[in-house]
């Protein structure tokens, strides 16, 4: 299930809370045994970057092919690409046949605009395919690979962008790209070690430097994570 913008911050707030005042969730890992795919891990996002193995990135063999996306994964006619916007838009579009859709109203946090036709908005991987390639997806099956690149499982992982915006950010990570709307980059750099946590990713050296500098600057947010791997 996708998510709205209202909803995703409901959600955060709530999600937020959970955490204060459960100290267990219903698949939480303990300390008896590894966090494995399905277990929900919540912590602050310091500690969640501080986590996450830091190590070298290595693009040999890359190429975009190798994450097959924009699937239709439930078979009821609509993409990734096209699920995104529906459950995004903050005026629901109309939906025709083959999931054509006409009308409705979308806002790229990214650069903070209103767009109106979905032809100006890209579907951007928030932690882009290149830098997952980089990061561990390297030695993942191609099913592993395909169900990252068609993430609909945590609404963070995919994320409806200007067009202009998603192309200037193109494989960078944090330490050579921040969204130019500087009240998103609390949450940007909160999401991107969320999604690097979702899916047990590697960050490298100047990326744990950029996200620490930036966190410097945020609330130490409570994130809590569905582990997809």
């Amino acid at each position: 299930m996708r998510f709205t913008p209202a909803a995703r911050t409901a959600a955060a707030a709530l999600s937020a809370l959970a955490v204060l005042l459960a100290p267990t969730t219903a698949h939480a890992a303990t300390p008896a045994r590894a966090a494995a795919p399905g277990d929900t891990v919540a912590m602050p996002v310091r500690d969640a970057l501080q986590a996450l193995p830091v190590q070298d990135e290595n693009r040999a063999g890359y190429e975009r092919t190798k994450f097959r996306h924009w699937t239709d994964a439930d078979k009821d006619g609509c993409n990734t690409r096209q699920e995104v916007l529906k459950a995004e838009a903050v005026l629901a579009p109309q939906q025709g046949p083959n999931c054509a859709l006409t009308g409705g109203e979308w806002y790229s946090p990214y650069d903070d605009k209103y767009f109106t036709d979905a032809r100006g908005l890209d579907i951007d991987h928030l932690v882009p395919l290149a830098e997952a390639w980089d990061s561990g997806a390297s030695a993942w099956s191609a099913k592993e690979r395909e169900a990252y690149a068609n993430d609909l499982g945590d609404a963070r992982a995919l994320i409806a962008v200007s067009a202009a915006s998603n192309r200037s950010k193109a494989d960078q990570d944090p330490s050579t790209w921040q969204p130019p709307a500087q009240g998103y980059r609390c949450q940007y750099a909160t999401d991107w070690i969320a999604d690097k946590t979702r899916w047990g990713l590697t960050i490298d050296p100047t990326e744990h430097a950029a996200l620490t500098d930036a966190l410097s600057n945020c609330p130490d947010q409570p994130i809590t994570v569905t582990l997809a791997r």
